[in-house]
């Protein structure tokens, strides 16, 4: 307690500053539950009582702004011990990001702002779309799949932010890529609102990060549910994958390129999204066995015909959601099959080239993606496996929105059977 010989003026002035302390964390009893889940926190064992918190706070406030002699807790310990207090053992939690740093928040993140569309179709799939309050341009221009988050508050692209647009939503964190935007275009530019970075766009790493984004928003239950459709299907493709001998896998060339070039191809090699959904479906990366430089790296035609790769998949952003018209894809699957000497390539002849759209390709719904491949690359194997259904079981399960994927969009070309 505040010694009896200090003046009234003193006393309102740390009574003041206790508030400002803790303002962060008591703003959100109303809205604390005690019975919530709590993954990795044994809430039966860790409570604290109101009277501890005071007298924490109060040994702080005398040592920190009187500068009494007095044991106290730091600043990170007493904001634990608030949250303790305040939301019954649910919080603090803390994570470790795709950066491989380590972030912790103090209480439910109740506005989000999100930087990509793979951050914004994981918040969706994970129940909690109305907690964001701020996008980028990219989300805004998918309206055909984000039709409600699509319509809230842009703040800039996914690259670059702009500072007062984001301040001005208030928001508990802002969620981007591991990588973009740098530092210097988010953390210097907002210190003061914490920014969760992870990824959502390579296969390897989505699974972890969907365990990791539940216990974040408190939506466990969530994401179990999708982890079990999740683990339903690539559990069944890796099983029988894993039974093929390295040597009879089929060779793969991943087109990226969308441009008119005839004398060389870009493509995909180690450490990409494209990669890991071609090693995961059975089939062998050229870019790999060729030893080709770089994550994208360029590779003269001439090599392709000499490489000759038993299939060709391409990644378009022709298709999609937004569309019924199939004609994008089909011209960039005929820019490939017309190159110069392809007409002699296993897989043009054999009729094994395929152009899969970047919308099933990535993210929560990359299970589709990975059936559609590995149908592609072991049809007598995947003869039973449907990409088709499987895709609109995500749709109904996850996306809340209403769209028939028999119906429309395009997101492969050709069709398979």
């Amino acid at each position: 307690m505040i010694e009896t010989g200090l003046s009234t003026r003193m006393r309102r002035r740390i009574l003041t500053s206790v508030l400002v302390t803790v303002a962060v964390m008591a703003t959100a009893i109303a809205t604390a539950t005690s019975n919530t889940a709590t993954a990795g926190i044994d809430t039966g064992s860790v409570s604290v009582s109101r009277a501890e918190v005071i007298d924490a706070v109060m040994a702080y406030m005398r040592a920190t702004y009187l500068g009494e002699d007095v044991e106290h807790p730091g600043k990170r310990e007493l904001y634990e011990l608030a949250c303790i207090y305040f939301y019954h053992g649910r919080y603090p939690r803390t994570i470790t990001t795709a950066t491989g740093k380590n972030v912790t928040i103090y209480k439910p993140l109740r506005r989000i702002v999100v930087l990509n569309t793979d951050i914004a179709e994981a918040i969706r799939v994970l129940g909690a779309r109305d907690r964001i309050v701020g996008i980028s341009d990219t989300i805004k221009k998918r309206a055909d799949y984000f039709p409600v988050i699509s319509n809230k508050t842009v703040v800039g692209t996914w690259k670059e932010i702009d500072p007062e647009a984001v301040l001005r939503l208030e928001p508990d964190a802002v969620f981007a890529y591991g990588r973009w935007p740098g530092p210097e275009y988010i953390e210097d530019k907002i210190p003061t609102i914490t920014v969760i970075r992870l990824d959502f766009f390579k296969p390897e790493e989505l699974r972890q990060g969907m365990e990791t984004l539940g216990y974040l928003l408190e939506e466990e239950a969530n994401a179990s549910k999708y982890l079990n459709w999740h683990d339903e299907y690539v559990s069944e493709i890796e099983t029988k994958v894993s039974a093929i001998p390295e040597y009879e896998k089929p060779v793969v060339f991943l087109d990226k390129s969308n441009v008119d070039s005839i004398s060389e191809r870009k493509t995909y090699s180690r450490g990409t999204a494209m990669h890991q959904l071609c090693e995961l479906a059975g089939g062998r990366n050229m870019a790999v066995m060729a030893e080709l430089e770089g994550s994208y790296p360029a590779i003269e035609t001439e090599k392709i015909l000499e490489q000759d790769p038993d299939v060709i998949v391409g990644l378009s952003r022709k298709g999609g959601y937004r569309t019924d018209d199939e004609s994008g894809l089909e011209e960039e699957y005929n820019r490939i099959v017309e190159l110069p000497g392809f007409n002699n390539i296993t897989a043009v002849t054999e009729g094994r080239v395929y152009l899969m759209d970047g919308s099933i390709a990535f993210g929560t719904v990359y299970p589709v993606g990975l059936a559609y491949m590995a149908k592609w690359l072991h049809p007598d194997l995947f003869k039973d496996l449907d990409p088709q259904a499987i895709h609109q079981e995500y749709i109904d399960k996850f996306c809340g929105i209403d769209f028939n994927v028999h119906k429309h969009g395009v997101f492969v070309y050709p069709e398979a059977s």
